[in-house]
């Protein structure tokens, strides 16, 4: 295996932990509409899945039901509000980005999650200025599809097979694999109920977030 020499990262249940801002949407939504609550574990299980499964899991809805679309659309504009009430890097994170940094190790995210809120959490949060951020917006077919991911590495100046990308969900690994990138599967994220991250065959896994930067270390140092 050749040297490393570039690391990208899934957004939401692997860099930033989001889902209780989510949750706490979902909730309102779900008190306006006079229907109980929905467990905080629950709806995280669910978050790395998108608002359609987050809206089809908290209301028990089929994407086909009349009040999907409004829901849907509720989700997204109340979130839009919302982006940065608890949501923050998970542990470990700020000093593994830093570390990143200072080996001038180019670094990026691929995410699943549209513009309209990425960019506003990552200019928040001062990440905004990492060599390559990939939505769905910017290529023609989103995750699994490995468009995202070599388009990153264009941008990085690093070949894919070269590069490392982190993600809490089996499309990731996927798009990592058809990327011929080395995956580093992010145990700590928002995986199914029931699902563990040995079932994706990743290359690596880290099961806590403040045992990747030692993982990454290895990697970036092999060859």
């Amino acid at each position: 295996m050749p040297a490393m020499a570039a690391v990208l990262f899934d957004l939401d249940g692997t860099l930033l932990d989001t889902a209780q801002d989510f949750h706490r949407v979902i909730n309102r939504m779900l008190a306006e509409a006079e229907r109980p609550a929905i467990d905080y574990d629950s709806l995280r299980s669910q978050v790395s899945n998108g608002a359609r499964a987050m809206v089809s899991h908290a209301f028990a809805l089929s994407p086909e039901a009349d009040d999907f679309p409004r829901l849907h659309q509720q989700l997204l504009d109340d979130y839009a509000e919302q982006l940065l009430i608890s949501s923050s890097l998970f542990p470990g994170m700020t000093e593994l980005l830093r570390w990143l940094e200072e080996t001038r190790t180019p670094w990026g995210v691929v995410t699943n999650k549209p513009k309209r809120f990425t960019l506003p959490l990552l200019a928040a949060l001062n990440l905004d200025h990492c060599g390559s951020i990939i939505c769905p917006e910017d290529v023609s077919t989103a995750k699994p599809d490995p468009e995202g991911l070599l388009l990153a590495c264009q941008q990085l100046g690093v070949a894919p097979e070269r590069s490392i990308y982190v993600g809490d969900h089996l499309r990731d690994i996927e798009a990592g694999r058809a990327a011929n990138m080395c995956t580093v599967a992010a145990g700590w994220g928002y995986l199914n109920t029931g699902e563990t991250p040995e079932q994706w065959h990743s290359d690596h896994i880290s099961h806590q977030s403040t045992d990747l930067q030692p993982l990454l270390h290895s990697l970036l140092q092999a060859g």
